[in-house]
């Protein structure tokens, strides 16, 4: 788990998965916890595993976190090979129930 100190949820590490190394940025402020995600020695898409376990490590096991898909029209992509995590700090995340996920 990340630390919280007086700077807050906020990091950057490489974090060694399964003989690969990710680099993962953490970050917190506008009602969110927020973590990006790139793989440090290939130029791929960090896999569901990957971000599964990435989860694990930085949000609690009872977080509700998600990946957002916006409208294509809002789409921003200034790195072809990072994804994002985000959990809700202010608000309870909405979400489906248990049995549909």
């Amino acid at each position: 788990m990340a630390s919280e100190d007086v700077d807050g949820w906020n990091g950057c590490f490489y974090v060694p998965l399964d003989g690969e190394r990710y680099h993962v940025m953490i970050g917190e402020g506008m009602g969110f916890r927020h973590l990006s995600v790139t793989n440090a020695q290939k130029k791929r898409i960090p896999e569901w595993v990957t971000m599964c376990r990435l989860k694990e490590l930085f949000f609690a096991d009872d977080a509700w976190v998600v990946q957002y898909h916006p409208p294509k029209e809002e789409h921003i992509n200034d790195h072809p090979f990072c994804l994002h995590l985000w959990e809700s700090i202010e608000e309870p995340m909405p979400h489906p129930s248990i049995v549909q996920v």
